[in-house]
């Protein structure tokens, strides 16, 4: 039997299975033997390099890689061609994209790298279609651009999710509250915090055992699951923000679209009437956390034509290497202006974090 029909039969037992106390041992190690199975699935086949697909090993640039995906036909072409210099093949029939094609959005003088992949379709975990490399290309990025159709947007985002889900990226989640560390003796050590509705001793044991882990250190500080503990053990699950755009508004009512618009994490556009694009790269800036640092000399103006672009939260220390590595071997001191100050200028150390549209001058030893 091969490891497709493994995963089949193992996701059948597990929707025939009714979920209760009773159960809840025996799911939980249907979930670690699927989670093995997809992770086999999903490994490079024939040698090194394998599967990784003409037109899909794009060298990562800019200052921060966005991965539009989606079903076929929902608008991802027309919206790259609408919002970068690229120009995208567009058509009203399926697969019109077959290759991944990058673009570059340059939004407040930041260069942000944006993917059009292929079409996803149902199965493409378990690689139909060109879906392992669509979702190896996905998996590098910062953040997942969904594109929906507004009239279908729900239930083709629960299926993408799905897909997503088997393939180890978690959509707008953080990493599980779960200590863990193999041992190389001593058997499992196994403490909680807080009290447990999902997990047990015994149930930690039972995974665990699935893996042939017997020696262990289990820490939980947070009421987790099962599935939980698995992303844990298995140790290759990217957490990413996504953000959701339901494409093609003008198909749907009005009452429709504020719905649609109200959910979290969701912008509504329409690519045809080219409606609500300003927003949502206004979007795409704040999820990203991106920021823009100006710099200027002693007795000169800031240049403004050419700002620093960092993540939120970096310090003056982190300015200081964008400019160039040797900066903070010879930094003083820096005088900053802008709203991470109480008065400005403001004379601060490497420690203190900058904000958006900062100024700032280093004195140097």
């Amino acid at each position: 039997m091969g490891i497709l029909e493994k995963i089949k039969e193992i996701e059948q037992e597990i929707a025939r299975t009714q979920k209760n106390k009773a159960t809840e041992y025996h799911l939980g190690l249907l979930k670690a033997k699927l989670a093995k199975y997809r992770a086999q699935l999903l490994e490079p086949q024939g040698g090194k390099g394998a599967g990784k697909g003409e037109g899909f090993d794009v060298m990562k640039s800019g200052d921060a890689r966005v991965a539009l995906i989606g079903f076929p036909s929902v608008g991802k072409s027309t919206l790259l061609s609408m919002i970068t210099q690229t120009s995208s093949e567009a058509g009203s029939y399926d697969f019109t994209t077959l290759t991944c094609i990058p673009g570059v959005i340059r939004y407040n003088e930041a260069n942000i790298q944006l993917l059009d992949l292929p079409g996803i379709i149902e199965g493409a975990a378990q690689g139909k279609g060109r879906g392992r490399q669509v979702i190896a290309v996905a998996r590098t990025a910062d953040l997942v651009l969904m594109m929906l159709d507004s009239g279908k947007g729900e239930i083709q985002k629960e299926l993408l999710t799905a897909e997503l889900e088997q393939v180890g990226i978690r959509l707008n989640k953080g990493p599980p509250n779960i200590y863990f560390k193999r041992k190389k003796a001593g058997g499992l050590g196994f403490t909680a915090t807080c009290p447990l509705t999902h997990l047990s001793e015994k149930l930690v044991q039972l995974i665990l055992h699935e893996y042939k882990i017997f020696n262990a250190e289990v820490l939980v500080r947070d009421d987790c699951t099962a599935d939980d503990l698995i992303d844990v053990i298995q140790g290759n699950r990217v957490y990413m923000k996504c953000l959701y755009v339901f494409n093609k508004i003008d198909t749907i009512c009005l009452e429709d679209v504020d719905r649609l618009a109200r959910q979290q994490e969701s912008v509504v556009i329409s690519c045809g009437l080219q409606l609500n694009m300003d927003y949502l790269l206004e979007l795409l800036w704040d999820k990203l956390s991106l920021m823009r640092i100006y710099t200027k000399k002693r007795g000169q103006p800031p240049d403004f034509t050419d700002p620093l672009i960092l993540r939120s939260g970096a310090t003056v220390e982190h300015v200081c290497h964008a400019i160039h590595r040797t900066i903070a071997d010879t930094f003083r001191y820096a005088l900053v202006w802008g709203i991470s100050t109480k008065y400005s200028p403001q004379r601060v150390g490497k420690a203190h974090v900058v904000s958006d549209e900062d100024v700032l001058q280093i004195v140097k030893k």
